[in-house]
């Protein structure tokens, strides 16, 4: 943006935004349209659970492409949240999701597991009682923070998935404003994106929730390193 100033320097600074979340957000839909097609299908059903055969090429295509495919979202917010500039957000993009495939694919089958029982425990038992129907549902919040926050550590820090997943636990639990701050901007994003200006969903959901998540994930690390080197010096 060097040259630029005034309402020309924003103008351009807007349509450079505009751009990256855009890309990546398409190569994003791109990767996981097999999934979409699924789900869309489950969706036209009602999610019957007549349709079985639908779920296990779901359960299978998570892990080696939602997850692996969301990493590589995060580590790109990341970087324009560090000011990390790339010639080519397509190259770097794959980069990110190659690069740590294995590991990302791994921790997807945990993480696919985990949901597969909270969704069957939610299908099968919150039409018991009201009380049992809430608290799976705020079990599912829970981990629906985790998973985000899990994502934005993953990116971060170089942690064994071990670790990971006890981090994601302490970060998500032991920061209550964090946490509604994760669940509140993704839920206000997904709202707006299905039933008001659904051409977000397809252009900025997918990397504007990344951008928001890990930006409010990284500051919350620079307090916690501050308080850190306080208590060091002290």
């Amino acid at each position: 943006m060097q040259g630029f100033s005034g309402f020309t320097g924003a103008l351009y600074s807007t349509t450079e935004w505009i751009m990256r979340f855009s890309v990546v957000n398409i190569l994003w839909l791109i990767i996981n349209l097999p999934i979409a097609i699924i789900l869309l299908s489950l969706y036209v059903n009602s999610f019957s659970i007549e349709f079985v055969a639908y779920y296990v090429p779901l359960i299978l295509l998570v892990p080696i492409l939602f997850v692996p495919s969301t990493m590589g979202l995060f580590a790109m917010a990341r970087d324009w949240v560090l000011k990390i500039e790339h010639p080519s957000l397509m190259r770097a993009y794959f980069s990110y999701m190659i690069s740590n495939y294995k590991k990302s694919s791994i921790a997807g089958l945990m993480l696919t597991f985990v949901w597969v029982i909270w969704i069957m425990d939610f299908y099968f038992f919150a039409n018991e009682n009201d009380l049992l129907l809430m608290v799976i549902s705020i079990l599912g919040v829970v981990l629906f923070v985790c998973t985000v926050n899990f994502f934005s550590l993953n990116v971060h820090f170089q942690m064994s998935i071990r670790e990971l997943l006890k981090n994601t636990f302490f970060v998500t639990i032991g920061s209550p404003l964090l946490f509604l701050l994760v669940l509140l901007i993704n839920f206000l994003l997904l709202y707006l994106s299905v039933t008001k200006l659904i051409f977000m969903f397809p252009l900025f959901t997918g990397s504007l929730s990344a951008f928001v998540s890990f930006t409010i994930f990284y500051r919350f690390t620079l307090k916690i390193q501050e308080k850190a080197l306080v208590n060091k010096s002290n």
